[in-house]
């Protein structure tokens, strides 16, 4: 086996071995296990590492490396289970592993004396190793499996903390709207499996691109392919669950839903891009436009910061859902990649001030806190740049690499233009409110005296994580004049030409051609023009097409830090300087609030159409169990116990009262002749003499008359 192959064997199995320790041997362990399952992190993390070196010297973003044994067997079917490492997932490995292995030292300090310190780090192991496996597998069989395993991971990690009725409540509402988009992830399967016949990766792309399905059924079987991304990943209409999801742990937030489990919808998207046709595409597009957006106005009203991450969390999964819908995979794919670093800073940091301030989270009783946490608002503060779009910040190339791809979608697709404006929208608001995380947390002065007396930097196990991320948050886009381009070495837009996929980043950052495709038009390697264009065009057609994307990124990136800057700019004004009012804002605009603070009525809405329809139709269901079917259970069992009355009765008075009579008159006889049977032979002949009396009368009488 080569050993890029062992190494991503042993990455998959090593967090599984963490588990298995520290569930069934952690509270025997020195520290109780938990430098152990940091250990086995760092250890994947650096075989990560050596698979990332490694793709990194190919410098060939079709370089891929597939091993695959028989699982089973049946006559002509078999399925294999198997492993595929390419230059997507060799990116991948690294986010996880690195993220895991962070989340678990930041751990160390701050689980540090709960009573299930041991099973909790067992946990991450368990997660690290479903999600990995999503990373590695090369079918959509395996995907599935490893896919439910992660889901019933977050289950177990959401609610941690049982004994709290929230955190209860949170894991049953996570488990059950994934459950939702889960199943049509799962029917999209089976329709892809009956027309091909087979799990595999590349032969599903194979049956496509030759036409095996077609038309709505290609269409209808991507859409619920993408129904399993709108589930994990937190899109709407399924991303109510993602915000109470902040139940569980602090560390927990940073590695599930901020860089590993929410991703690896966009990333299962990106994986099986291939199975989608246009009208799928633009599906997936408009959805994390709108995801993009919502969520994002959403983050403007929050005061638990954690909540106001988890917003946070949704629209940025909307923007790499957009950048997969209209053909930027590899833009979508960069923005997971750095979202990954500056989003587990911002909740790690999040989880350093909740507990500097003693689990407080509400956001308007901090403030001031810089001067207490040198360290963790420095690290806050780069990530929150980062995730704005500012420059030279890891966000602002993959967000700009995102709306560039957006721009050109909408401007080769006349009438699409909605999917940037949203997201553009979305960047300005994201600028906005996270500054005012920053401003209402680190900033100004102290509004909760007691609580910020007692708040203090955290010890280097927490530190340490947060300053290798927001180190990252910096340069973790690319490094201007020494490698901004980084991300073209691992992934490429498909049917992306190799002319523009060498120009530099800033002009054209992960241009995408072939997926701006219109409905209807043919999938190749290569631009095809429409049919009725001539092969004399051809090349100047081309030309033209570069140009128009060219223009698209040139213009989204300048859009971009105009957007970026007005968000930081009303951030400023209305937390930081107060020039803007923000208590007369929500008096002006109390309709828009009321909206935005009960979050567009997602939760009412469900519960009174859901939730209460399901509860009517239980009570129904009850209802009719009861008077119906127990009525017609009752009633023959009432007809039977009739029936079996009827049948005793003349058991007992007609056939039992023959039997009987017929026995007491035996044995009235038999005591009649019992009383004739005295046993003494005076009676006996008195008898025979009285007898012999009688017939001597009845003679003479007879005889004389």
């Amino acid at each position: 086996m080569d050993p890029i192959l062992s190494s991503a064997l042993a990455i998959l199995f090593l967090p599984l071995l963490s588990y298995l320790l520290l569930f069934f041997a952690g509270e025997r362990l020195p520290g109780r296990g938990a430098w152990f399952a940091v250990a086995i992190m760092g250890a994947a993390l650096v075989l990560a590492l050596g698979i990332f070196a490694r793709f990194w010297a190919l410098a060939d973003p079709s370089a891929s490396y597939e091993v695959s044994w028989n699982w089973f067997r049946i006559g002509a079917f078999h399925v294999d289970l198997g492993l595929l490492v390419d230059g997507m997932t060799s990116v991948m490995l690294v986010v996880v592993t690195l993220v895991s292995f962070l989340v678990h030292l930041f751990s160390t300090g701050y689980m540090q004396g709960d009573p299930r310190y041991s099973r909790y780090f067992g946990f991450l192991g368990w997660f690290t190793f479903s999600m990995l496996g999503i990373v590695l597998s090369n079918s959509v069989f395996f995907l599935y499996i490893f896919w439910e395993l992660v889901g019933v991971a977050s289950y177990v990690l959401i609610g941690f903390f049982f004994h709290k009725p929230s955190a209860a409540h949170a894991n049953k509402k996570a488990f059950i709207v994934n459950r939702v988009g889960d199943f049509g992830f799962f029917i999209g399967i089976l329709m892809f499996f009956t027309a091909i016949g087979s799990f595999h990766y590349s032969d599903l792309f194979a049956g496509v691109e030759a036409g095996v399905i077609s038309g709505s059924a290609l269409t209808w079987a991507g859409i619920l392919l993408f129904m399993g991304c709108v589930g994990k990943s937190a899109q709407m209409p399924l991303h109510i669950w993602l915000p109470n999801a902040m139940e569980g742990p602090t560390p927990v937030s940073a590695l599930i839903h901020a860089a590993t489990m929410v991703a690896a919808g966009v990333y299962m998207t990106a994986r099986l891009f291939p199975l989608f046709d246009p009208a799928a595409l633009q599906f997936i597009a408009y959805t994390g436009a709108i995801t993009a957006f919502l969520a994002a106005t959403i983050a403007i009203v929050q005061t638990d910061i954690k909540r106001g991450l988890a917003y946070s969390t949704i629209s940025q999964l909307g923007y790499m859902v957009t950048a997969v819908g209209v053909g930027g995979v590899a833009a979508g794919m960069f923005h997971l990649t750095t979202h990954a670093f500056f989003k587990a800073c911002l909740f790690l940091g999040s989880g350093a001030v909740i507990h500097a301030m003693h689990h407080e989270q509400d956001m308007r009783k901090m403030g001031g806190l810089r001067h207490k946490m040198p360290i963790t608002f420095t690290a806050f503060l780069m990530s929150t740049i980062a995730i704005s779009g500012v420059p030279p910040f890891a966000g602002f190339w993959s967000k700009d690499a995102i709306l560039g791809s957006a721009l050109a979608y909408g401007m080769l697709h006349p009438g699409n233009y909605l999917p940037f404006v949203l997201t553009l929208a979305a960047a300005a608001i994201t600028a906005f409110y996270m500054f005012r995380i920053v401003f209402l947390t680190f900033m100004g002065e102290p509004r909760d005296q007691h609580a910020y007396d007692h708040a203090h930097e955290v010890d280097w196990r927490m530190a340490s994580p947060l300053i290798v991320l927001g180190t990252l948050a910096v340069i973790g886009g690319g490094i201007p004049g020494i490698g901004l381009s980084w991300f073209d070495r691992f992934v490429v837009d498909p049917g992306e030409s190799d002319q523009i996929a060498t120009e530099q980043m800033i002009d054209a950052p992960h241009q995408t051609l072939e997926a701006h495709r219109a409905p209807g038009e043919a999938y190749d390697e290569d631009i095809r023009l429409p049919e009725t264009q001539s092969a004399h065009s051809a090349e100047p057609e081309n030309h033209d097409l570069e140009h128009i994307v060219h223009v698209a990124h040139r213009r989204a990136m300048f859009l971009s830090l105009f957007a970026a800057g007005l968000g930081i700019l009303l951030s400023w004004l209305t937390y930081q300087r107060r020039i803007i009012r923000s208590d007369r804002v929500l008096e002006a605009l109390p309709g828009v609030h009321r909206w935005l603070w009960n979050k567009y009525y997602f939760d009412e809405v469900y519960n009174a159409v859901i939730v209460r329809g399901v509860l009517r139709l239980n009570r129904a269901a009850a209802t009719f169990d009861k008077v119906v079917v127990d009525g017609i259970v009752n009633s023959a069992g009432y007809l039977t116990r009739g029936a079996a009355w009827l049948s005793g009765s003349a058991d007992r008075y007609v056939v039992d009262g023959m039997v009987n009579a017929t026995a007491d008159i035996l044995r009235s006889l038999g005591a009649v002749a019992q009383s004739v049977q005295t046993g003494r032979v005076q009676n006996y002949f008195l008898g025979l003499v009285s007898g012999l009396v009688v017939l001597i009368l009845v003679y003479r009488t007879m005889w004389m008359s």
